[in-house]
């Protein structure tokens, strides 16, 4: 395996948990379904642009293209619109990662019916092991855990990234990078946009620490997290994909400790310890 293809993972890893930071910066200028519309279209803009500027192909196959934009909606409008309502309106950053953080355990559950993939028990256990870990790096936080509403567009985002990620394995694991990103996003702003201009008053507040947000969202997340998750699930089995995500809370809060000063405790590093020991035992053998 060439070095730079090693290093994808851990690369994904940090980016994505750099998704939760761009939250922080941003949401308190903006409503959270107006934030993602305002992010999905510039991602459109300079996609296409740079689609086109490449020459990138686009897919011939309209049931392809079918596929490539479910995908897009599973993953795009409903997890990251689920994750930003949930924080927005109160649930901590940290229990909504915890939350999320089950689409292991749900991803190996739906990749034997769905995919066929036979998840060893080396597997299982290093998905419950991971699990745990990932409970005690947002442990302190659970005692003020709300048990109303806001509980509910969490458990969306977990069920919309376990969908998407089996789904797009199945039916469109490979797509242009380029033209495929267009094709998912597409969907994703349309139905943002419906639903934002039926919910909210989408007005946003531009100021500095909301527009670093945003480019971060648009450039970090949408072009270089989003692509190298389109190349994991491409070249990877759906559990070995998915046990990524474990390790994406106690790469978060490592992030916030250096960036906002926020302490870890040793029962945080203690489950940090933890989830990548289950990440470690997860892994596909053949890999």
């Amino acid at each position: 395996m060439p070095p730079f293809q090693a290093l994808i993972p851990l690369l994904f890893v940090f980016l994505w948990s750099t998704g939760f930071i761009g939250a922080k910066y941003g949401l308190p200028y903006a409503e959270p379904l107006t934030f993602l519309l305002t992010r999905y279209c510039l991602v459109l803009g300079l996609m296409t642009i740079f689609a086109l500027a490449t020459r990138a192909p686009w897919p011939r196959d309209a049931r392809q293209i079918l596929h490539i934009g479910v995908s897009g909606i599973f993953v795009h409008a409903l997890y990251l619109g689920g994750v930003f309502f949930a924080i927005k309106h109160g649930l901590p950053a940290g229990i909504t990662a915890l939350i999320v953080g089950m689409q292991p355990l749900l991803t190996a559950c739906g990749a034997g019916w769905l995919l066929g993939e036979r998840v060893s028990a080396r597997q299982w256990l290093g998905l419950g092991l991971g699990f745990v870990g990932v409970t005690l790096v947002v442990a302190n936080k659970l005692g003020n855990l709300p048990l109303g509403t806001m509980m509910i567009p969490a458990l969306v985002a977990l069920l919309a990234i376990t969908a998407g990620t089996l789904y797009q394995k199945r039916f469109c694991p490979h797509f242009d990078l380029r033209t495929g990103s267009v094709i998912q996003f597409l969907p994703s702003a349309i139905i943002t946009a419906l639903a934002a201009s039926a919910s909210e008053t989408m007005v946003i507040d531009w100021t500095p620490s909301f527009v670093f947000a945003l480019l971060w969202l648009v450039l970090v997340l949408s072009f270089a997290a989003i692509s190298l998750l389109n190349v994991l699930i491409r070249n990877g089995s759906a559990v070995n994909v998915a046990r990524l995500f474990y390790l994406t809370p106690p790469s978060t809060a490592i992030i916030a400790w250096a960036v906002f000063g926020e302490t870890l405790g040793g029962l945080a590093l203690a489950g940090m310890v933890l989830a990548v020991s289950g990440v470690y035992l997860a892994r596909a053998s053949r890999q």
